[in-house]
């Protein structure tokens, strides 16, 4: 059990850094708990992940909220559709072989990391689809800054891209921020910042909603793991401020980059510690 201390600066690093790319911090936080945490098996591991990405992405959308990037129409739609996928998950992963699974996924998002890597000024100078075009959604949005956003978006693909989404998570113990984003940005044409905002909100319904099911399976009936999400979550709350602060004053292809290093992290995390 490592120390308060030790616990809240974890959670300050994941705070910040996952909001700051609208990730959640999940990818963080889930190698540090099976490195350090080894007496708490799987299931538990992904249930603390879960819970502070709950309360890092509510902070940060909170601070996302003041700042107007948060585009809620997409983000309620997309949350609804990462909730039965969330659901299939949970009932399906005991009937897949998760080892195969994960060595695929990870090599997939080493590859996805690579190509935002080395695309991203591509992908940020995006021309706005026309309003008109069928089956898209047209969005103009002006944050507090006075910064004006206009994208088009197809609703159907990114409500199924939700569902894989919200299917993945449990699977990962991750958020789904780190594959939501990319995707937001390179297949829907959103905006970089609009999409780490807009990703916090989806991911703050889509962990709740996980956190209150492990709540009703008991997962967290226990003194040490009650304690560890508290101490995590003191140093998030803040920390997720702080990356939706810093978000405002960094580049888009930065921000894209930042993630696409993450996407390695959390590739390589899967391919070594797919046999837990």
């Amino acid at each position: 059990m490592h120390t308060p201390i030790t616990l809240i600066i974890t959670g300050l690093i994941i705070g910040t850094v996952g909001t700051l790319i609208g990730a959640g911090g999940g990818f963080i936080l889930v190698p540090f708990l099976l490195l350090f945490y080894t007496e708490f098996p799987p299931e538990v591991v992904t249930a603390i992940s879960i819970a502070v990405v709950a309360v890092n992405s509510i902070s940060g959308s909170m601070a996302y909220a003041k700042s107007g990037r948060i585009d809620y129409k997409a983000g309620l739609v997309f949350a609804v559709f990462t909730i039965p996928g969330s659901i299939l998950g949970v009932y399906t992963v005991k009937y897949i072989p998760q080892n195969i699974f994960k060595i695929i996924f990870g090599i997939m998002l080493i590859g996805l990391s690579v190509y935002l890597f080395f695309k991203n000024k591509a992908i940020i100078s995006n021309s706005v689809i026309s309003s008109e075009k069928k089956g898209y959604k047209h969005t103009v949005l002006t944050d507090k800054s006075g910064t004006t956003y206009e994208y088009s978006y197809k609703q159907s693909i990114g409500s199924l891209i939700s569902v894989v989404v919200g299917y993945i998570s449990p699977l990962l113990g991750i958020g789904g921020g780190i594959i939501h984003v990319p995707a937001m940005v390179n297949w829907l044409k959103f905006p970089v910042h609009i999409a780490t905002a807009t990703s916090h909100f989806i991911l703050a319904i889509m962990a709740t909603v996980s956190v209150i099911t492990h709540a009703v399976n008991g997962t967290y009936n226990n003194t040490d793991i009650v304690l560890t999400i508290v101490y995590l979550s003191l140093g998030v709350i803040p920390g997720a401020q702080l990356g939706a602060y810093f978000s405002h004053k960094i580049k888009s292809h930065t921000i894209i980059r930042a993630l696409a290093v993450c996407l390695i992290i959390v590739g390589i995390r899967i391919l070594f510690y797919g046999k837990h």
